[in-house]
C-alpha cells in the first residue's frame, strides 16, 4: 500500500494527440505519440505500445490521460517524456480518456 501523500505526487493531465508515428527502434510494436498539454506543460512525446487497437489516424485529435511528472526514459531512439495511461486488457491496451472534451492540461484527480 502507498500513502495518500505518495499518490498526491502523481500528476495526471489531459492532452490532445497531435501526431502519431511508428517507433521503429522499439523492441515491441509501439508508436511515438506527440501530445499537447496546453500552455503550462506544452507539447510532449511518449512511446506507447498501443498498436493492437489503435491506428495512427484514429488517435490524432483524441484527448488522452497521461502521467506528466515521471522521469523521462528512452525507448528505442525516443525520449518518452510522459506515460500514457490505459488498461491492460485481453484485447490490448485500452486508453483512458475523458468522456467529455476538456481543456488541455486539465488535472486528473
Amino acid at each position: 500500500m502507498i500513502e495518500i501523500s505518495d499518490f498526491d505526487k502523481i500528476e495526471m493531465r489531459v492532452g490532445t494527440v497531435l501526431d502519431v508515428k511508428d517507433n521503429k527502434k522499439s523492441r515491441n510494436p509501439a508508436y511515438v505519440v506527440t501530445i499537447d498539454f496546453g500552455e503550462d506543460i506544452g507539447i510532449k512525446k511518449s512511446s506507447a505500445q498501443i498498436t493492437a487497437l489503435y491506428k495512427p489516424e484514429d488517435l490524432i485529435g483524441t484527448q488522452i490521460i497521461c502521467c506528466v511528472n515521471l522521469t523521462p526514459i528512452h525507448i528505442g531512439s525516443v525520449k518518452s517524456e510522459v506515460r500514457i495511461l490505459g488498461t491492460e486488457s485481453e484485447q490490448g491496451v485500452v486508453l483512458l480518456r475523458p468522456s467529455e472534451p476538456v481543456k488541455n492540461g486539465d488535472k486528473v484527480f
